[in-house]
């Protein structure tokens, strides 16, 4: 079997088409038409108003920190299992990130476990979708109301992903989503925000273009940054929108497939679960390895490896790593999870033949000892 890679791009699309396009006519910077038009379409696509195009997923999630004027002194709730960008953010603004334990069989943050953490520093709940599924985001705005909290949705794994017939992007006041090369659409590098707020809007693109005044070229009335996309990533991202519904349900396909080869195994690893009303887009399939499973997480890595299967280890927590390392949380599912989870090949090329081969060496590995 050749070897099988966690992630793949898929470009099956009009991508080429639009990137000949931009070399063509020059546009291949900040401007051109590309930009406007896929923010357009990915705001229509969230089901929302507006939408700001940006350099990258890490980015998108600071801007609208910094649209907010979150800043010293100011706390933003997240969960401790998530990318470090999440949370990264939050520290670029001079505030500081305070961590929620995971459910353990979502993998998301508990809602349970935020209201203990609100304080009168609170200024946002970040939740994240976590590859690809949805939080409780019905419990979350509970919280958000009664609070008068805000909400931001770190959705940079869940592109399309669905909380009770709703698209993720739509329930906060903003949401951040990534195109790095191995999300569920790729512009290479990447990101949007999306949100309903005018005004929000507006600072986020004044911020992104170095805040030049839109009245007076090269005059700049704040200190803003350069978190512009260009028109070529544009147009492969736009070229990809346009393929969105075949991208996810390829994803959908290779779950199905997990469930179908791993069927009765649940005893030694259990599959991240996907409640009925959520709609997941699977960026990632993951798996936590039992209590009964002898072997360590990374020895299966090594093993499954040896078979020319490549794996990654679902995030660590955040608060064990040494940017925010704090020995008083306590995170007892998270922390399980960051120890015994695996993420699985999980790209659109697979086929049925090798989501078999993956199953039948991961059980062999995890269950024969």
């Amino acid at each position: 079997m050749k070897r099988i890679s966690i992630a793949s791009p898929v470009f099956n699309g009009n991508e080429k088409k639009y990137l000949n396009e931009c070399i063509d006519t020059g546009w291949v910077s900040a401007n051109g038409r590309f930009v406007k038009e896929f923010e357009e379409k990915f705001a229509e696509y969230c089901g929302c108003k507006y939408a700001v195009s940006c350099s990258n997923g890490t980015v998108s999630l600071h801007l609208i920190l910094l649209a907010m004027g979150i800043g010293s002194g100011d706390e933003v709730i997240m969960p401790t299992l998530t990318y470090i960008a999440t949370a990264n953010t939050v520290r670029y603004c001079g505030a500081t990130p305070v961590f929620v334990d995971s459910e353990e069989d979502t993998f998301n943050i508990d809602p349970k476990k935020i209201e203990e953490k609100i304080t009168s520093r609170t200024k946002a709940i970040m939740p994240v979708h976590l590859y690809g599924l949805p939080a409780n985001m019905e419990a979350i705005m509970e919280l958000s109301k009664k609070y008068n909290i805000p909400i931001i949705e770190d959705a940079a794994e869940a592109h399309g992903a669905e909380f009770k017939g709703e698209r993720v992007g739509s329930f906060g006041l903003a949401a951040s989503f990534s195109f790095f090369g191995n999300k569920v659409i790729t512009s290479g590098e990447g990101g949007m925000v999306v949100t309903n707020d005018e005004e929000l809007y507006k600072k986020m693109k004044l911020l992104k273009g170095q805040a030049v005044s839109l009245d007076k070229k090269y005059w700049h009335i704040a200190v803003g940054y350069n978190y512009r996309m260009t028109n070529m990533q544009a147009a492969v991202g736009l070229g990809q929108l346009e393929n969105i519904n075949w991208h996810i349900a390829e994803r959908e396909r290779i779950a199905k497939l997990y469930r179908k080869y791993l069927k009765g195994t649940e005893a030694y690893m259990k599959m991240q679960y996907a409640p009925n009303d959520y709609k997941q887009t699977y960026w990632m399939n993951n798996i936590m390895l039992q209590d009964i499973v002898a072997k360590g997480r990374d020895q299966v890595m090594e093993e499954m490896e040896a078979c020319n299967i490549e794996m990654r280890p679902v995030f660590y927590p955040m608060h064990i790593m040494p940017p925010y390392l704090d020995n008083t949380i306590s995170c007892p599912i998270a922390e399980k999870l960051g120890a015994r989870g695996i993420s699985l090949p999980s790209h659109a090329m697979l086929t049925e033949e090798e989501v078999a081969y993956i199953c039948d060496c991961l059980k062999k590995i995890v269950m024969e000892g």
